[in-house]
């Protein structure tokens, strides 16, 4: 399957969301937010924690005004702007996120970092309503011979520790070695390097490391995950305000923008043609 088509796959899957009818009546999904009796690491900021790189969600940006970048940034962005709130973005990681350990510890306010919704986390955890339909996928080397889990029996597979493509492929993949990565930029590297013979992930971001033609996706697997945004579990007031603003994105079209400018046909032609140059 093609890049192109790939993609389209992926925003058809992602368009199926499941934002809550508690929006607001503003209009264009921006303004008019009450911030007031939030508990906030700091008065008048939302602190996002995320981990980063994991485009095309959250990546580095030195021109932006919080310094990332990444379908997840411009959400929370969008979201703190509903609040009239400053954005403050950390770089964290995805096991801290997780786990609860960073929101418990005052580090940040929410975490947004494509994090599936589960029971586990929901133990540790409140989360939004989900934002983001996901699919995990199987990336290899062109010239690998690997077209299907099938084929990974005395392979190494790289997977990001502490995700639900560490947790499928641990339930899946029968006779490899599973290797575990803090973040995807390692995943990636050791792919490059020959360390690992595949990794499993999330397909968005494996479709970035298809555009130059070395990698290719070979299979799709569908495990109804939802992204959520996660917050402290008593925090019930920021969860309502941020369900709010989520649903007010949807409403105003807002949301819909910001999801083609990562994943429609248009936004992977756009990166191939950018890694091509």
């Amino acid at each position: 399957m093609n890049i192109r088509s790939l993609y389209a796959a992926t925003a058809a899957a992602g368009l199926v969301l499941t934002l809550a009818a508690c929006g607001s009546d503003d209009s264009n999904g921006s303004g008019d937010g009450d911030a007031s009796g939030l508990d906030l690491v700091t008065d008048g900021t939302l602190t996002v924690c995320s981990d980063v790189p994991y485009a095309p969600f959250e990546d580095f940006d030195e021109s932006s005004p919080s310094g990332f970048t990444g379908f997840d940034i411009d959400i929370v962005q969008a979201i703190a702007d509903g609040l009239e709130l400053d954005l403050v973005v950390k770089d964290s990681s995805f096991d801290g996120l997780q786990s609860g350990l960073a929101l418990n510890a005052g580090d940040c306010d929410l975490a947004a970092s494509a994090m599936t919704i589960t029971e586990e986390r929901k133990a540790n955890l409140a989360f939004s309503e989900g934002y983001y339909d996901s699919l995990q996928s199987l990336l290899v080397p062109a010239d690998s011979g690997i077209a299907s889990i099938a084929d990974l029996e005395g392979k190494r597979v790289g997977v990001q520790q502490g995700t639900t493509g560490e947790a499928y492929a641990n339930e899946n993949v029968s006779g490899a070695e599973i290797v575990s990565f803090p973040s995807d930029a390692e995943l990636y590297q050791a792919l490059q390097a020959g360390q690992v013979d595949a990794l499993l992930q999330d397909l968005p971001v494996n479709l970035t490391h298809t555009t130059d033609g070395r990698y290719t996706i070979v299979e799709e697997y569908d495990t109804d995950e939802t992204y959520g945004l996660a917050m402290k579990k008593d925090n019930t007031a920021l969860v309502e305000a941020v369900n709010e603003q989520l649903a007010a994105l949807r409403d105003s079209g807002e949301y819909d923008e910001l999801y083609d400018t990562y994943f429609s046909e248009e936004a992977a032609q756009d990166a191939a043609e950018s890694s091509d140059g």
